[in-house]
């Protein structure tokens, strides 16, 4: 053989001798004997390499596959003789081989069997048994011809021509008539022999039987001696999971309906008997999907036989196999309701042919509904209650997906059930009952808010249980988890109070006495002030005005809620403009007054807690006023609710505190928050407050102060514009000295925190400019000083090139992108024209070279598109104002 060849056959060789070994092997595929060497060098071991092995394999299967003909029939014997020998070299062999060179070698065999099983080696299991006995690799390669053969005889993704479809048909045909017999026995003294000692030729004769069961007399593998077997292979942690794909192909074939349920019967009884059948306890999910895919197989092979028995007339075999299919529907719904995906997914088909026979039976029996709702109901302690709540939500989904109308019958015959005598019964099953109504909401494929319209019989089904849920009086329960699931229920379904509006006062009664916002727990009071106020939102078209509240015994974020309820219920009542004013200064009044004071109280204060006590108070009142303006839309807005004045002046009482030199952070926090909902609230009132708050804020202020600060100044730019261009000209330069002063502070080199609050400060200064520009203000900066101009520029171009921050690169070359655009004609600034060529120009192609400028970063290509699209700007631009100017001096 060409050995400089074979050296390219190496994972690791170049590309020069991987190609002459791809040359050689198509030489050696039409050359006339070269397979004789490649076998004599098989037979005789004269390559240790396991690629060069690999290779004479594959020539030889080349030339059996296409080119066995032409053999003489001494060369046809010399390829059994040679695939013989290297099979009892391998007896001898103390490393077996590689696992790719057994897969090809065993490819090797099953091809020459195809070949000449009918005609010349009607012995070739005999012979190859002979040869392995007993002996461990002998056993593997056996058993991976095996495998080999089935594949080529029944692999159904193979596609055979009409010829090869009925050679194998003889092939299995002959196989089953002389050696069969003989291979499952084979099977068998394999099995009892590794099943202690090698777990893994163990997995592999399971296979085989598997794979074997399907075409070969189900007889020589479902006996006693044989079953007993595998199911003791069950309880073996290392070979359950190929025992139960064996049982499963077992189950799996095909045969007479009553034989067939008595097979899956007697199966069913032993796998219970050893406990299989008690899942819980597993814990091994490799296994659970094995188990359930043969649980599944086990359904199904008995709906099949129940299907075969009806149709024959057969109805007392039919009513044995239906009971013997209910029997297993309790496991069935233990596994749908597995966490796992594989182990539920394995059992869909179970659960849809199940309830596919119940759909076609005219009248279900108590057993059947049972079986339907028998996880619609909880475990017999607390205990078990907390783990069940854990599962109903997935098995509410899974049952959707195979009978949409079952479940909301079964759904409502338990909460009808559960809710005619609430008062006799345990928290557990009340919980349960609106449970199962909160949660399909989203079980049932309809979309938001058609639960009560489009398919009536859904509708009504739903439109019935809230009924019932609101004017039972279950709300009372004196339980934490049933009063919190009815108030969540209610919130879920607001749409049903649009369709039956005359039960509201009582649910807003609920809300608003001892069974929501006065109960005793704090838990339920907290949870009540969010879906109140979630509720009252909902139903801001119902024109309900409740005149009484209560918001005692609220923490801080549950009276947000309150306040914004407040709020929705005053901008969407039908009352006048001038009444709405009044109700919103009744409601913020004593916000405002309140504020007053305890900003005196914490300028005198002393202590520190004493001040952070205080400051939080503020923030807190600032945060309820500022919440309740969430009500107003474009619809209702402040000014046309007549609101604007009350607004204004918390405005007023507010932006003193900003001058308070304690708890600084805290307090600038909360009015700037309120500040950002006025700008979006009010119209141009609000502009005359905004220099003064913005004097103070710049004050003393740090990278973070800065950073908030920034976002508050884009707003205003951005909804007023030039309005407030004189107020932009005036403070520009005191804000960018604020922001050049702190990013200018000496740090510490490994002061990560640091680092990234000046990051984020660039970004946001950066951001400022670009919200400048692109609103139409380029005046703000071209009117400052020169010296300042310029100094703004450089900072452009800086944050373009210097920085590695692809973010704020992006943002620069959007701004000089602009400024071009904006000034880079006849009518610019003077000397911006040199400006573009000496530093923005250079700037576009000194920031992709530079090292930190890495493209496999998505904000880098994003900052080197922007980059791009400056140099084009530039082009076009100069490109016009070149030819203006010619235009001009051919006019002269």
């Amino acid at each position: 053989m060409d050995e400089q060849a074979l050296l390219g056959l190496n994972p690791n060789a170049d590309a020069d001798f991987r190609q002459r070994a791809l040359a050689y092997f198509e030489q050696l595929k039409i050359s006339q004997d070269a397979w004789q060497v490649c076998a004599e060098a098989l037979a005789q071991r004269i390559y240790s390499d396991d690629h060069i092995k690999f290779f004479c394999f594959q020539v030889i299967e080349h030339q059996i596959k296409f080119k066995y003909s032409e053999l003489t029939e001494v060369q046809q014997q010399l390829v059994r003789e040679t695939l013989v020998t290297w099979l009892q070299a391998q007896m001898l062999n103390p490393q077996p081989e590689k696992t790719f060179i057994r897969n090809k070698a065993a490819q090797v065999f099953a091809l020459l069997f195809v070949t000449e099983y009918l005609t010349k080696w009607p012995k070739f299991f005999f012979d190859i048994l002979s040869v392995v006995d007993l002996n461990p690799q002998g056993v593997d390669l056996y058993l991976r011809i095996l495998m080999a053969v089935d594949a080529e005889l029944v692999d159904r993704d193979v596609v055979h021509t009409s010829e090869e479809a009925r050679r194998n048909t003889l092939l299995k045909d002959t196989m089953r008539e002389q050696c069969i017999p003989s291979l499952v026995e084979s099977w068998y003294q394999i099995l009892q022999n590794y099943q202690c000692t090698n777990a893994e030729l163990t997995c592999q004769c399971l296979e085989v039987v598997g794979a074997y069961v399907s075409w070969i007399d189900l007889s020589l593998i479902a006996n006693e001696r044989f079953i007993n077997m595998l199911l003791s292979h069950m309880s073996v942690e290392v070979l359950r999971e190929e025992a139960c794909d064996c049982l499963f192909e077992i189950v799996n074939k095909g045969m007479d309906p009553i034989d067939k349920t008595k097979l899956v019967e007697s199966l069913c009884q032993v796998l219970q008997s050893a406990g299989l059948f008690s899942i819980v306890q597993e814990d091994d999910v490799d296994f659970l999907a094995r188990f359930s895919k043969l649980v599944n197989g086990m359904g199904q092979a008995l709906i099949t036989s129940w299907t075969k028995l009806v149709k024959n007339g057969d109805m007392k075999s039919a009513q044995d196999t239906l009971q013997a299919i209910e029997a297993k529907v309790a496991l069935m719904l233990q596994l749908l309701i597995h966490e796992d995906d594989d182990i539920s997914s394995n059992i869909i088909g179970f659960c849809y042919d199940y309830l596919h026979i119940l759909k076609q039976l005219s009248l279900l029996s108590d057993q059947q509904k049972a079986n339907v709702e028998v996880r619609l109901v909880e475990g017999e302690d607390e205990a078990m209650f907390v783990e069940y709540r854990k599962q109903l939500k997935l098995l509410l989904d899974r049952l959707a997906q195979v009978s949409p109308e079952l479940l909301l019958a079964s759904v409502r015959r338990v909460f009808n059930t559960t809710l005619q005598n609430w008062q006799a019964t345990r928290f557990m099953e009340i919980e349960v009952a609106i449970r199962l109504l909160y949660m399909l909401a989203e079980a049932l494929p309809v979309s938001h808010g058609a639960h009560f319209s489009g398919d009536i019989s859904k509708a009504s089904a739903l439109q019935d249980m809230m009924r019932t849920l609101v004017t039972s009086g279950v709300s009372a329960y004196q339980h934490t988890s049933v009063t919190l699931e009815f108030f969540e229920t209610v919130v879920r379904y607001e749409k049903f109070f649009a369709v039956e509006p005359q039960h509201i006062p009582n649910v807003l009664m609920a809300f608003l006495d001892h069974r929501g916002l006065r109960h005793t727990s704090p838990k339920v009071r907290s949870r009540i002030a969010y879906l109140f106020s979630r509720f009252v939102k909902s139903l801001k078209f119902c024109k309900i005005q409740p005149e009484n509240g209560y918001q005692a015994l609220l923490s801080s974020d549950d009276q947000l809620f309150i306040y914004e309820t407040a709020g929705v219920l005053i901008v969407n009542s039908e009352y006048s403009a001038e009444r709405k004013q009044v109700l919103m200064r009744n409601l913020l009044t004593p916000l405002m007054e309140k504020f007053k004071v305890l900003l005196g109280k914490l300028v005198m204060a002393q202590d520190e807690d004493r001040q952070m006590a205080l400051a939080d108070c503020l923030n807190h009142a600032v945060g309820f006023a500022s919440r309740t303006s969430k009500a107003f839309s474009n619809k209702q807005t402040v000014k046309q609710c007549g609101c604007s004045e009350v607004y204004l002046d918390c405005l007023q009482t507010f932006l003193p505190a900003l001058s308070c030199p304690l708890q600084k952070e805290v307090i600038r926090s909360g009015v700037r928050t309120f500040l950002h909902r006025m700008i979006i609230c009010l119209e141009e009132e609000v502009l005359p407050f905004i220099p003064s708050a913005s004097e103070h804020m710049l004050k003393d202020c740090e990278a973070k102060d800065l950073q908030e600060f920034i976002p508050l100044i884009n707003q205003i730019t951005a909804k007023f514009k030039t309005q407030v261009s004189p107020f932009l000209q005036q403070m520009f330069m005191p804000l960018l000295h604020a922001i050049f002063e702190v990013l200018l502070r000496p740090a510490d080199e490994n002061d990560q925190s640091a680092a990234l609050e000046k990051q984020m400060l660039r970004r946001s200064y950066f951001a400022f400019l670009q919200t400048v520009t692109g609103s139409g203000m380029s005046e703000v900066i071209a009117n400052q000083d020169a010296e300042n101009v310029e100094r703004v520029l450089f900072t452009i171009i800086q944050g373009a090139v210097d920085y590695p921050d692809p973010i704020a690169q992006k943002t620069c070359f959007i701004i000089l992108s602009k400024l071009v655009e904006l000034w880079g004609g006849k009518d610019g600034p003077v000397g911006f024209a040199d400006f573009v060529y000496k530093h923005i120009v250079p700037a576009c192609f000194l920031a992709p070279l530079k090292q930190t400028f890495d493209l496999a970063d998505a904000q880098t290509v994003l900052a080197l598109s922007e980059c791009a699209v400056t140099l084009k700007t530039i082009h076009l631009k100069r490109v016009r104002l070149v030819k203006l100017c010619v235009k001009l001096n051919a006019s002269l």
